[in-house]
C-alpha cells in the first residue's frame, strides 16, 4: 500500500485538522470531536442542517459546510457512522432555537446512530426531523437502497432553503419529496484500498469493470468486460431510465468521480453522456462534475439525475459560500 499519511489510526484526526486551518475563514472544529462546523454556526432564526457518515468520501461531507449548504458535519472513521455523542454535539451546534434537520445516506449504521442523537436531543427539548437518501437504484429492495452521490443535492436544496428562512416542517415536507426524485448508479475499474489494513475491498482483473458499486467499496452487481466510454454510459442510461420514467420533466445531472479518476476521463464521459441523454430525450438543465462524494482511491464514476423545477432550480443556483471550491 502507498498512500500519503503518517499512522493510519491518526488519518481521520489529522485531515480534519488540515481542512480547517486551510479554511479558518469558513469552519471550525469543535473541540474534542470530529465535528466541522460553520464559523458563524447557531445563525440566529435558522434551521440547522446537519449530515456526516464515515470518512473516505471526501469531499463529502466537510466540504459542504458553509453558508448556504451545512452548517455542521460530523466524520466517523474510514466507512465507519459516526457515534450518536458525535451526531449529538452537531445537532446541539447547529440549534439556534428553529430545530435541526438531519440528512442520513441509508446505511444501517448512520441510520440507527443519527435516529439515537436524535432521541437523545429531544430530550434537551431540541426539535430534530431528518430524510434518509437511498437514490441508489441497482439495490432491488428500495427500503435498502444506498445513499450515494444524490446526497449531495439533498444538501444543496436543503441548504439553500434553510438559508432562506424556510421552517423545520416546510423542509421537512421538501425532503421528503426531493429524495423521491433522484437516481444514481456507479461503477468502478479499480477498488479502493482502506488505509488501516491496506487491502482492495475486492477484486477486478486488468481486463474487468465493476458495475453498480457503492461508496463504501462495495462489490456490485456485476463485473463486466472493460467497454468503451459510449458503451459504459449507455448501460448505466438505460438503468437509470428504467426509473427515470417522467421524460416531461427537466433534469439536473450529476457526474461523480469516486476519487481516483481524471478530470480528462471524467468529460470524456460527459461527452457520452450529454450526447446520449439528447437522443434518449432527457431534458439536461444542470450539469455538475467533478469528485463529490468519493470511495477513497476508487477509479470509476457514478450518474445522477435529480428532477427539477422552477423552485429546485432556483435553490440550485443560489450562491453559497462552503470549503469546497
Amino acid at each position: 500500500m502507498k498512500k500519503i499519511i503518517n499512522n493510519p489510526e491518526d488519518i481521520v484526526d489529522q485531515m480534519l485538522d488540515g481542512l480547517v486551518k486551510a479554511n479558518k475563514d469558513k469552519i471550525i472544529r469543535i473541540e474534542d470531536t470530529n465535528v466541522i462546523a460553520r464559523k458563524d454556526t447557531p445563525v440566529e432564526g435558522k434551521v440547522g442542517l446537519i449530515s456526516g457518515g464515515g470518512s473516505g468520501h471526501e469531499p463529502a461531507h466537510a466540504g459542504f459546510v458553509g453558508r448556504g449548504m451545512l452548517d455542521c458535519a460530523v466524520a466517523g472513521d474510514v466507512f465507519t457512522s459516526p457515534t450518536p455523542d458525535q451526531v449529538l454535539e452537531a445537532i446541539k451546534k447547529a440549534d439556534s432555537g428553529k430545530g435541526v434537520f438531519m440528512v442520513i445516506k441509508n446505511y444501517q449504521g448512520d441510520v440507527m446512530n443519527f435516529e439515537m442523537a436524535k432521541e437523545m436531543a429531544e430530550m434537551e427539548d431540541i426539535e430534530v426531523e431528518y430524510v434518509i437518501v437511498n437514490d441508489d437504484i441497482v439495490v432491488e429492495n428500495k427500503e435498502d437502497r444506498r445513499g450515494v452521490a444524490g446526497t449531495v443535492f439533498v444538501h444543496k436544496t436543503l441548504g439553500a432553503m434553510a438559508e432562506n428562512g424556510a421552517s423545520l416542517a416546510e423542509i421537512k415536507k421538501a425532503a421528503d419529496a426531493i429524495v423521491e426524485d433522484i437516481k444514481s448508479i456507479g461503477m468502478a475499474t479499480k477498488p479502493c484500498t482502506n488505509p488501516s489494513d491496506g487491502k482492495e475491498s475486492f477484486e477486478l482483473a486488468e481486463n474487468e469493470l465493476e458495475m453498480g458499486i457503492g461508496i463504501h467499496g462495495e462489490e456490485g452487481i456485476q463485473k463486466e468486460e472493460m467497454k468503451s466510454a459510449d458503451e459504459i454510459v449507455k448501460e448505466m442510461v438505460d438503468r437509470l431510465l428504467e426509473e427515470v420514467k417522467d421524460l416531461d420533466s427537466e433534469y439536473a445531472l450529476l457526474i461523480n468521480g469516486m476519487g481516483a479518476t481524471p478530470e480528462m476521463e471524467l468529460y470524456v464521459i460527459s461527452n457520452s453522456l450529454h450526447d446520449y441523454l439528447e437522443e434518449k430525450k432527457v431534458k439536461v438543465v444542470r450539469s455538475y462534475i467533478g469528485n463529490f462524494m468519493t470511495s477513497m482511491d476508487m477509479a470509476g464514476f457514478s450518474i445522477t439525475l435529480y428532477k427539477v423545477d422552477e423552485d429546485r432550480l432556483k435553490l440550485l443556483d443560489q450562491e453559497v459560500d462552503i470549503v469546497r471550491k
